[in-house]
């Protein structure tokens, strides 16, 4: 058992896990605060339709970083808070000032693709380590996202 957790997982592992999770962490920040500029700054005739929406993706957001956060702390380590440290790590880029609401979208779309692809990573692992908190964590939020990636795209196939 030296070689575990306080629940049960491998040390070096969840370490792995825990890195992955940090790294994700920074991603849903930035594509966060992308968000609300989305929200603060779109124009035009879709703007109260696309006002709302980005108000839902921000509230989204949010409480997925509170959950990652919270999960490498269950895990064991400590996440960190630093934009500085987020926007150095993060995949996902700083958005300019957005007002065209079609270019917003495609931005949320390719933001998405990234976390997508980090969670999948993340799930293998922590499948491969018997990590079932993290495992229906990640699972929940793919399910989510590949739903809103549909309906984002319907929207700009007019």
């Amino acid at each position: 058992m030296k070689n575990t957790n306080r629940i049960g997982l491998d040390i070096q592992k969840s370490k792995e896990l825990a890195t992955l999770l940090s790294d994700l962490l920074a991603n849903y920040s930035i594509l966060y605060q992308n968000a609300r500029g989305y929200h603060w700054n779109i124009k035009g005739d879709k703007f109260f339709e696309l006002h709302l929406k980005f108000e839902e993706l921000y509230n989204n957001l949010l409480l997925k970083i509170d959950e990652i956060a919270e999960r490498i702390l269950t895990l064991g380590h400590v996440p960190g808070h630093k934009y500085t440290e987020y926007l150095r790590h993060s995949t996902i880029q700083e958005s300019n000032e957005i007002t065209d609401g079609n270019k917003a979208i495609e931005e949320v779309l390719a933001s998405y693709k990234t976390i997508l692809t980090k969670q999948r990573h993340i799930l293998n692992l922590s499948a491969e380590i018997n990590d079932e908190g993290t495992n229906a964590l990640m699972s929940d939020y793919l399910r989510e996202q590949e739903k809103l990636v549909w309906m984002y795209s319907a929207y700009l196939s007019k």
